[in-house]
């Protein structure tokens, strides 16, 4: 079969091991369902083109290769589906119905819409399993596994998806080495396929052109950067709304903010930090981060390398703080269960991101070539990966938690600064006015400074007062914080006024 010995006869480890598992997954659904049972969902796209040819090495495989020597192009008695639209791309309607007709597939043509199709036909067909072209990142993927049984509401049956742990490499790696037609739009630039309303080619793949003529592209496998497969769906909101304050999509008025208080809770997870081997110098740095841009910071917290005990934390932060950050426990070892609490706490699994997956390949190769990279599971359905141009891998945001992977102040810095620029925080880090603080120390020990500050709190319930020593030798400091400048100047006036002149003296 020719399939499977152009795979057999590749160096791609990696496909031969994705092949493999896919493989598996056909057979194992042609084991515990009969052909007249089962059927495929084809639609022309590049991913639903893999899959019809794996389903063909697949049911020879199942078959035995003395029943099925030949390997016949038209030995092929899989139910096929196809839900044609008036809104498809004319070379998908054409591409589809070649194919048909070169693996005499058994298609039955539907014109309604998919759930309403897939009603109608599984009344009058035995069909209790349908093979998918779903991956991990396309919208229907969320909690899906290789099998999953239908969506309530939905008429009943198993969902089974073979390439659901493919990237976009791993798709354009197989028909590539397997040689096998492709819809032509993907050698016209187009990267991902909808409708002729939503869908154009990928810019990232345009030719210059000086001479002013059509424009042309690079075909589809040239792509290098996976993760920006779907960058030729058409966005549904203006270009000009999306040049707006990140804040503003969130309902929140950027002016109104600056006067706001806003709170996030710090949590450094490790081991190390609470045994005294290594000192924390990252919570100290993100204080005064958020400090700087007129955040407070209720609480800083220190766990174990615990899933339980990052969970626990994480969820009884998330409630009361607007921003929770984490940093520590993040990557392959077995400590690092950062993302495994994260995902705990907010009663989720951990699933195979592929575009998180794509990052990862092009910063360390396959150096982790399981048949699942391990480094890539990240919690389902509330991940959004924050991105900047310098930074090697994305950032971590799930809902209002943000991970950071920095090791050190150096790289935390970089972090800090790239998500403060990234433009698709959406508006979690939106800056508010400054905080106005005044430094004051004196040598008044804390017995006759204690009663005089104490009606200073009172007088000034709106700001923030605190005394600490550096040393039991050193001057007593008064800060006094707030963010109107005129009120935290007037509470240092009267602190004086409450002693004799020249008892404090103002420091920066």
């Amino acid at each position: 079969m020719e399939i499977d010995k152009a795979i057999r006869e590749s160096d791609d480890r990696r496909l031969k091991t994705k092949y493999n598992n896919a493989i598996y997954v056909i057979q194992r659904a042609l084991a515990l369902y009969s052909i007249e049972e089962v059927a495929f969902s084809f639609n022309g796209g590049k991913d639903s083109t893999v899959l019809l040819h794996l389903l063909r090495a697949g049911y020879f495989l199942h078959r035995g290769e003395q029943s099925c020597s030949n390997g016949s192009l038209m030995d092929f008695p899989i139910r096929t589906i196809y839900f044609e639209s008036t809104s498809a791309f004319p070379e998908i309607n054409s591409f589809t119905h070649d194919t048909a007709t070169t693996y005499g597939l058994q298609m039955d043509i539907l014109h309604s819409d998919f759930k309403s199709g897939l009603e109608g036909l599984l009344k009058d067909k035995p069909i209790r399993a349908i093979f998918l072209g779903v991956r991990i990142g396309d919208p229907t993927a969320v909690g899906q596994e290789q099998f999953s049984p239908s969506s309530p509401g939905w008429p009943p049956f198993m969902r089974v998806n073979p390439i659901l742990d493919w990237s976009y490499r791993d798709v354009w790696a197989f028909l590539l080495t397997c040689e096998v037609k492709y819809c032509s739009l993907y050698n016209q630039g187009y990267t991902s396929i909808g409708s002729i309303h939503d869908t154009v080619p990928n810019a990232l793949l345009s030719i210059s052109n000086s001479s002013g003529s059509k424009e042309n592209f690079k075909p589809a496998y040239l792509l290098s950067d996976g993760r920006l497969e779907r960058a030729g769906r058409v966005k549904k909101v203006s270009a000009s709304a999306s040049r707006c304050f990140p804040a503003d999509e969130n309902g929140m008025d950027v002016d109104s903010n600056q006067n706001s208080m806003l709170s996030a809770s710090i949590i450094a997870v490790g081991d190390e930090i609470l045994s005294g081997t290594v000192e924390d110098q990252l919570g100290h740095l993100l204080c005064k981060k958020l400090h700087s841009i007129g955040w407070s910071v209720s609480q800083a917290a220190v766990v174990r390398n615990d899933i339980d005990s990052v969970a626990e934390e994480v969820e009884r932060r998330k409630s009361t703080n607007d921003m929770v950050f984490l940093y520590g426990g993040v990557g392959p070892l077995l400590s690092d269960v950062t993302l495994a609490g994260v995902a705990k706490a907010f009663g989720v699994r951990l699933a195979p991101d592929e575009e998180f997956e794509e990052y990862l390949r092009m910063l360390i190769g396959y150096q982790c070539t399981g048949d699942r990279n391990e480094m890539a599971q990240l919690p389902e359905g509330i991940t959004e990966l924050l991105h900047h141009e310098r930074l090697p891998v994305p950032l971590i945001k799930c809902q209002n938690v943000i991970i950071f992977s920095a090791t050190n102040v150096s790289e935390l810095e970089k972090e800090w600064d790239c998500l403060i620029e990234s433009k698709d925080s959406g508006g979690c880090l939106v800056p508010l006015k400054p905080y106005s603080t005044k430094h004051l120390t004196t040598h008044f020990s804390d017995v006759e400074a204690a009663q005089p500050l104490s009606k200073l709190c009172i007088e000034f319930p709106d700001l923030y007062i605190g005394c600490y020593r550096t040393s039991r030798q050193e001057p007593l400091v008064v800060s006094i914080k707030g963010k109107d400048p005129a009120r935290v100047q007037s509470a240092a006036e009267a602190l004086r006024k409450k002693f004799n002149p020249g008892a404090f003296s103002e420091i920066n």
